[in-house]
C-alpha cells in the first residue's frame, strides 16, 4: 500500500493543541510531539466503523483489547508478558502521576535522568514529592548516564523511584541493555523501583533496539512497572489510551487504586477500537513511517552542515524529536526559541524546559511533511544562520 507521507494534511481550526494554540495563526509549530501525519488507514478505518454505530457510552475494553496490545511487544520487542498485568488509562502522563501516587509517599525522592522530558517534573510535584535529579554526561556530540552520580543519588533513604525515559526524550537515545541493565542493578541495591516511560519504543531507528526494561530479567520486571502507549507510534495522543505493566500483584493492586483516586481508570471507546485496529494491523505503516522520518533526519543533519555551523545536531537513536546543541551561540535557550518565534513564527522547545541540564539546546519536532520541514529550518537559518 501507498502511504503519502508528503501530504499537506491542514490542522488548523481542527482544535488542535500544537496548530491552534499560537496567537499568530502564522506560526510554524515544531514543538509539542505529535505528528502532522494521518495514522494508519486500518485505524481510520476502525474508527469511521465505530462512529456509525452512532451510540458513545462507556466503554468496556474486550480480551482483544489486550491480546492486541501483548501480541505487538512479542512480535516487535521479543517481550512476551500477562495481559492480566494491565491495567489501561487515559495517557502515559496520567500513568506517571499515578504510578507515583501509588508508590510513593509526600517528600520522598523520585529520580530523573536530565535533560528530560518536562512533564516528569510536574507528576513528581504534582505528588508532592522531591526532584532528585542525576544529570546524563554530554561528552563527544552524545549522552551516557552518570552512573556514579545515579548510585550515590539512589542510595539515600529518601529516594523511592525513578523515572526512565525509555527511549530518551529529548536527547533521542535508545538505551542499550548494558546501559539499563547496569541503571536497574543500582536500583536493585538500593530498593529504589523503576518507573520505564516507553511510549517512544517503536521509533527506533537502523543500527539500534528498542530494550523494555522489564524485558532483562525477572527481577527488574517485578521492580518496575512500564508505561506504554500507541499514541506517539501511530500519532493517537488526543484518543487517550495507554497501558501501565505491572507484574508483581502487590505493586499493582496499589496503582489501580490510584488510578481510580485519580479518575483515570476508564478509556473512550474510539481508544479501544484504535489501539486494536493500530497493534493488529499497523505494522506496515509504521516501517513506512520511520523511513520517511529517518529520511527527514538526514535532510536536517545535512541543511545544519551546510547552514547551521554553529549548530550541532545529536544523533537520533529514537523518537521524531530532535535535540540541538545551541550553546556555541552563547544565549540562554529561552531567548533562542523566543527569537525564533518573534522573527520567524517559529515555535519549538527550548532545553531548559528539560531541566537546567537542557539549556543551551532546543528540540526540533520533525514528524512532518518534509516540506514543512524546510520551511523551519530555513526560518532558523535567517534567524541563526
Amino acid at each position: 500500500m501507498n502511504y503519502n507521507f508528503d501530504e499537506i494534511v491542514p490542522r488548523r481550526g481542527s482544535h488542535s493543541c500544537k496548530w491552534d494554540s499560537a496567537e499568530d495563526p502564522a506560526t510554524l509549530p515544531m514543538w509539542v510531539a505529535d505528528m502532522d501525519f494521518r495514522t494508519a488507514p486500518c485505524v481510520i478505518e476502525a474508527m469511521e466503523k465505530r462512529a456509525r454505530h452512532g451510540i458513545f457510552g462507556y466503554a468496556k475494553p474486550p480480551g482483544a483489547c489486550l491480546e492486541a496490545l501483548t501480541g505487538w511487544f512479542e512480535r516487535r520487542h521479543h517481550f512476551r508478558f500477562r495481559e492480566e498485568w494491565v491495567l489501561l488509562t487515559t495517557g502515559v502522563v496520567p500513568a506517571l502521576s499515578a504510578v507515583i501516587k501509588a508508590l510513593a509517599e509526600p517528600g520522598d525522592g523520585v529520580i530523573v535522568l536530565s535533560p528530560v522530558y518536562n512533564c516528569f517534573f510536574s507528576s513528581i510535584r504534582n505528588n508532592r514529592c522531591e526532584t532528585v535529579s542525576s544529570d546524563l554526561i554530554y561528552k563527544d556530540g552524545t549522552y551516557r548516564i552518570d552512573f556514579d552520580d545515579l548510585e550515590r543519588k539512589a542510595s539515600d533513604p529518601k529516594a523511592k523511584l525513578l523515572l526512565l525515559c525509555n527511549p530518551h526524550n529529548p536527547v533521542g537515545r535508545a538505551w542499550t541493555r548494558d546501559e539499563l541493565k547496569r541503571l536497574g542493578d543500582i536500583c536493585l541495591r538500593n530498593r529504589v523501583t523503576v518507573v520505564s516511560d516507553e511510549i517512544h519504543c517503536d521509533l527506533v531507528y537502523p543500527g539500534h533496539v528498542h530494550i523494555p526494561f522489564a524485558s532483562i530479567g525477572k527481577d527488574f520486571l517485578y521492580n518496575s512497572a512500564t508505561c506504554m502507549s500507541p499514541g506517539k507510534t501511530f500519532n493517537l495522543a488526543g484518543l487517550q489510551v495507554a497501558g501501565i505493566l505491572a507484574a508483581d500483584d502487590a505493586m499493582r493492586e496499589k496503582i489501580d487504586r490510584a488510578l481510580n483516586i485519580n479518575e483515570v481508570c476508564e478509556i473512550n471507546a474510539f481508544a479501544v477500537e484504535a489501539l486494536m485496529a493500530a497493534y493488529n494491523g499497523g505494522e506496515e505503516w509504521l516501517e513506512r513511517l520511520k523511513r520517511y522520518l529517518y529520511g527527514n533526519y538526514t535532510y536536517l543533519k545535512n541543511f545544519a552542515g551546510h547552514y547551521l555551523p554553529r549548530f550541532t545536531v545529536l544523533p537520533l537513536e529514537a523518537t521524531y524529536l530532535v535535540w540541538i546543541d545551541c550553546s556555541t551561540l552563547g544565549l540562554p535557550s529561552a531567548e533562542i526559541a523566543e527569537r525564533l518565534l518573534r522573527e520567524e513564527k517559529l515555535w519549538l522547545n527550548d532545553g531548559a524546559m528539560y531541566g537546567t541540564a537542557g539549556e543551551g539546546f532546543i528540540r526540533l519536532n520533525i514528524a512532518c511533511p518534509r516540506i514543512r520541514l524546510m520551511q523551519g529550518l530555513n526560518k532558523i537559518k535567517n534567524v541563526f544562520g
